[in-house]
């Protein structure tokens, strides 16, 4: 029998809190690996159970790592124990796409690099990505390496079921002071228009309350949520503020949509892990038909809608929340799409195939 190969993780620190997408993608992975054994970056003293975990980092750190993290990784590669596999996770940037090359090529470890955040700029930096294989989480990805000559397989992010109690959604409500039906918006307010457009459409009533959930990772998104708050209040729109939350599940799962119509996914992953979620919930989610979230349209569980336009935003949220049977359709269609393409051992199992075909290409 062939000996189990040894594939190593290259990421952010896989430990709590499980906040980070990113992060979330490598623990999904790694822990439905059943042909591979996975090796994992950790903090010191932590450990991921059921994988090999590799003390790379001195704290879980930050939603980006410091340059002195990032030269530790890059020391475990250059000095570390040889294993079959390096598997890359990071938004490509010109420093670490150098880094990992020149890694590469003194140590000769064949690799994989799955693109977890696409950034702006990634037709400028694709010429750059020195794996064997590169995978994008969503087609709009591959689209844009496909322009510029770079060739990705899709494979989409994994997500395991979820279930939250009556009494779990209960202690979220009463936490929050969340009353009545709810459409939630649990995205950027830095980067993107999206939460601009939730208030706006909010201002137009209803017998909903509209539920903004994001954390201010910065002084300009805690600047941008403080202008939100006024032009609320100027609009008389009602809008709850929950800043950043350790229960966002129970909020997700008790709420009647989830709505994400930005106008750019700008440091997410191109299939949101909060869309993905909320469908694994059973609760529909309504995107913009102009960014890759609009991939989840065919799964029956999503609505997708123009980006910039507060008017039918509104329009749908009031039309969605008129209908309780095309709201429970659309939750178990998307739940059931999450369960067939997104389980971790369905995604799993097509990382496994794509490592022995780069492994194969070494003989």
């Amino acid at each position: 029998m062939r000996a189990m190969r040894d594939v190593l993780m290259v990421s952010k620190p896989i430990a709590p809190p499980w906040t980070d997408s990113n992060k979330n993608l490598v623990r999904d992975l790694a822990t439905a690996l059943r042909r591979y054994r996975p090796w994992v970056m950790v903090p010191r003293g932590a450990a991921l159970p059921g994988v090999v975990s590799v003390p790379v980092y001195r704290e879980a750190g930050a939603y980006a790592p410091s340059r002195a993290a990032n030269a530790r990784v890059f020391q475990q590669l250059l000095l570390g124990p040889t294993v079959d596999l390096w598997h890359f996770f990071f938004a490509p940037n010109p420093l670490t796409l150098r880094a990992g090359a020149v890694a590469r090529a003194i140590r000769g470890v064949r690799s994989i690099h799955t693109i977890a955040s696409a950034p702006d700029g990634l037709e400028t930096v694709a010429p750059l990505l020195f794996a064997d294989t590169v995978v994008a989480l969503s087609e709009h990805t591959a689209r844009r390496l496909a322009h510029v000559g770079v060739h990705a397989e899709v494979i989409p992010p994994a997500q395991a079921p979820l279930t939250v109690s009556d009494d779990a959604i209960a202690a979220a409500r009463a936490r929050h002071g969340i009353v009545g039906d709810y459409v939630l918006y649990p995205g950027d307010v830095e980067h993107s228009d999206g939460a601009r457009v939730f208030v706006d459409a909010a201002s137009a009533g209803g017998a909903l309350t509209w539920v903004i959930a994001a954390r201010p990772k910065t002084d300009r998104a805690r600047h941008a949520v403080a202008a939100l708050k006024t032009r609320a209040a100027e609009r008389n729109a009602k809008v709850l503020f929950l800043g950043e939350i350790d229960d966002i599940h129970a909020v997700v799962a008790g709420a009647a949509m989830t709505a994400l119509v930005v106008d750019t996914l700008h440091a997410k992953m191109d299939l949101p892990l909060v869309l993905l979620e909320s469908l694994a919930l059973r609760v529909p989610v309504l995107v913009s038909t102009s960014t890759a979230a609009a991939e989840l349209l065919p799964s029956g569980g999503a609505l997708g809608l123009p980006a910039r336009d507060a008017s039918s935003l509104a329009a749908a949220v009031t039309a969605l929340h008129g209908d309780p049977a095309r709201r429970a359709a659309l939750g178990a269609a998307g739940a059931a799409w999450v369960a067939a393409r997104c389980a971790p051992d369905v995604v799993a199992a097509a990382y496994e195939r794509v490592y022995d075909r780069v492994l194969a290409r070494r003989r």
